[in-house]
């Protein structure tokens, strides 16, 4: 740039780069033609020289060429990122012979860089006329003092008085200020007004400052006296221009990181109020997609620390091409990166600019001769729907993150309430605690029925009425604890609480077993196993009177640890059952691992099971399988005797589900299993009311 100094932030962060006013550079180049043409006319019509000649011309002609030189030979992103050796220049012209020999030392330094740097004329005129203007303003300061230097009347320094400091002071900072105050607006592009930005733009502007106070003087003593010496200032202002690349690279460190190049965490999070900001004022939304590699650590492990940063730069570039237009993208640390969509027409819209970023990462690598497909995760949070600041907004872009990690579902929108971190969720949290601790959680008993009426079982689902919101859905108050530390509480007072009342049926001769759910974070617990056959022994119960359910998840993280818990628990001799089969990954191979004696079919292929054939198919080729295998099948979620009909005839051994009966409190459950006696249950003939099924159907949801 010319003399002065681009008050655009670091030079390799992304700009996206319309001109905040855009109609700000054309009038700043117009006014400064004219203020130009008027100062020339004026100066030529009263017969004055535009700049010295003799010595002390030659000697500004030869230390601008210097500088000239200075500022090609830096090259086009330092040359347009700041200088500070042309303002300190202009300023000792403006001082010693007056405005007009300042801007044509300004103009020449423009003109000359702007045709060895092609194609940036625009620029140059800009900055050029940006120059004129602050010249300008310095000179009409000084006139408020009475100095108005020319070529005939130089302001020497022997004519200097006191009140020379606070003129020359006041000089460089009003054109500093003008200057700095008309490139911010004309060319600041995103990001220019980050906090981080600004403190590292105002530390540049101070040394800029300091410079002009501290050279341009002390050229105005050396053209005065030994003019042919103005030559060697060229050593003082490369060093000037030295010191301020420093100071900016050094401020483009702290929001880039080292590895990738890309924008680091902190920039990210200043852009994103940026953003948020705008998107305020135009009344449209903005999103956050947060970004995991999976399985990356095992590349680290097997391939190296080298490797897996060769694999992230590679990473990096992949994420810069696909980023949608407007985007930008950061590097968080580790294998997260963060893409800022500053406007997003919708949620949907948001989801599916995530979707096809984690489309691209999935596509296959070379490293080193090594083909490697790496799949990741999104997590993604859109302003105002789901957070009104940067914090939170990333917040929650990494729990949906976790939430796609967790579920393998590729890119999660966020959602509230499986959200356990939220004030409100975090409050509920703290009551659930209460009420376990002061056994408020109920229990309810679904039974499970053979086709000849036999009950093959009950299932303990867990039941909690809040004394202020009422009946809490059960997924969302067990989501948050498997999202938070108390998971292993619950389970704990479930399976209390289940075996107790067990014991309490067997000695009312009531011998029926009974199923707890458990989460994968129970199996992979140390001494899990131990401490169910302890609560077994505790409360007289035998072990297979006890059923624990499982699902396929248990064995995604940690598969050993899970097996060897899961094999403690059949050494015991507690009986278990895959719930939920078919809706994980991998079935047919964790089915195979399992040590578990009963399958239980989802209600989501149960449900359709009269009407769609698809369904019907893989219900059939699930039993059959299970049968291979000795195992007995549920179905879960029956409603209608259709339903149970169909699943009779494929050979399912026993349903539970509306139809045989809502879960029960204990008491309800004791006089039910009463009343079926030796008989066992018989369906009955009349249909329920669509209205009461639907009630019961999401009481009786299966909890895990």
């Amino acid at each position: 740039m010319k003399p002065t100094e681009s008050a655009a932030p670091a030079s390799r962060l992304p700009r996206a780069v319309l001109p905040v006013l855009p109609a700000l550079p054309a009038a700043a180049v117009a006014m400064a033609a004219f203020a130009l043409g008027i100062g020339v006319f004026r100066v030529l019509d009263a017969g004055n020289a535009l700049f010295p000649d003799g010595t002390v011309g030659w000697s500004l002609a030869v230390l601008t060429g210097i500088i000239v030189g200075h500022l090609v030979a830096l090259g086009r992103d330092r040359w347009w990122g700041g200088t500070g050796s042309g303002a300190a220049l202009t300023l000792a012209a403006l001082l010693l012979y007056g405005w007009i020999p300042a801007v044509l030392v300004s103009l020449a330094v423009v003109v000359l860089v702007g045709a060895a740097r092609r194609h940036r004329w625009r620029q140059a005129a800009l900055h050029g006329a940006v120059d004129i203007l602050g010249v300008g303003a310095a000179a009409l300061t000084l006139a408020a003092f009475g100095t108005i230097p020319s070529v005939e009347h130089p302001w020497r320094t022997d004519t200097w008085q006191v009140s020379a400091i606070p003129q020359t002071a006041l000089a460089a900072l009003v054109y500093l200020a003008v200057t700095r105050a008309l490139l911010w607006c004309s060319l600041a592009p995103p990001g220019a007004g980050l906090p981080t930005v600004a403190r590292t733009a105002l530390v540049r502007q101070a040394l800029v400052g300091i410079a002009l106070l501290g050279i341009a003087p002390l050229i105005v003593v050396v053209a005065g006296d030994t003019p042919l010496l103005l030559p060697l200032f060229a050593v003082p202002l490369v060093a000037l221009d030295s010191t301020l690349w420093i100071a900016r690279v050094r401020a483009e460190e702290q929001l880039r990181d080292p590895l990738t190049g890309l924008p680091n965490r902190q920039w990210l999070l200043e852009r994103t109020w940026t953003a948020l900001d705008e998107s305020e004022r135009a009344g449209t939304r903005s999103a956050l997609v947060l970004l995991d590699l999976d399985r990356f650590r095992s590349v680290n492990d097997t391939l190296g620390h080298l490797a897996g940063d060769r694999l992230l730069l590679q990473i990096a570039e992949r994420l810069r091409l696909a980023l949608p237009r407007g985007a930008e993208v950061a590097r968080l640390g580790g294998d997260e990166f963060a893409v800022l969509l500053p406007t997003t027409d919708s949620l949907t819209s948001a989801q599916r600019s995530a979707r096809v970023l984690v489309g691209d990462l999935g596509s296959p690598l070379d490293l080193d001769g090594l083909t490697l497909v790496l799949e990741a995760s999104a997590g993604v949070a859109v302003y105002p729907d789901h957070a009104l600041d940067a914090e939170g907004l990333l917040r929650r872009a990494d729990v949906a993150m976790y939430q796609a990690k967790r579920d393998r579902s590729g890119v999660e929108l966020y959602e509230a309430r499986r959200d356990g971190n939220t004030p409100d969720r975090l409050g509920l949290l703290g009551d659930l605690r209460r009420a376990l601790d002061a056994g408020d959680v109920e229990l309810h008993y679904q039974p499970k029925v053979g086709f000849d009426g036999h009950v093959a079982g009950l299932e303990a689902l867990v039941r909690w009425v809040h004394p202020d919101r009422g009946r809490v859905p059960p997924d969302e108050f067990i989501s948050m604890a498997e999202s938070s530390g108390l998971m292993p509480r619950l389970t704990e007072y479930v399976l209390e609480t289940a075996l107790g009342q067990v014991a309490r049926w067997r000695a009312d001769g009531l011998e029926v077993p009974v199923a707890v759910n458990v989460s994968p974070r129970d199996v992979h617990t140390p001494g899990f196993a131990g401490a169910v056959a302890g609560r077994l022994a505790r409360h007289g119960v035998p072990a297979g009177a006890l059923q624990l359910e499982i699902t396929e998840h248990v064995l995604l993280e940690d598969p050993q640890r899970a097996a060897d818990t899961l094999a403690g628990l059949t050494g015991h001799g507690v009986k278990m059952s895959l719930d939920d089969f078919g809706t994980g990954y991998s079935s047919l191979v964790h089915l195979r691992r399992l040590p578990v004696s009963e399958l239980k079919i989802d209600r989501s292929f149960v449900a359709r099971l009269a009407v769609d054939n698809e369904d019907a198919e893989i219900v059939r080729c699930t039993v059959d399988l299970a049968h291979s295998l000795g195992l007995l099948v549920v179905a879960e979620g029956v409603e209608d005797d259709e339903t149970w009909e169909r699943l009779r005839d494929l050979g399912c051994d026993a349903v539970q589900g509306w139809l045989v009966a809502a879960a029960m409190p204990p008491d309800e459950m004791t006089a039910w299993l009463r009343a079926r006696g030796e008989g066992g249950w018989h369906r009955e003939t009349a249909e329920p009311s669509s209205e009461d099924a639907s009630a019961d159907e999401d009481a009786d949801q299966p909890v895990t």
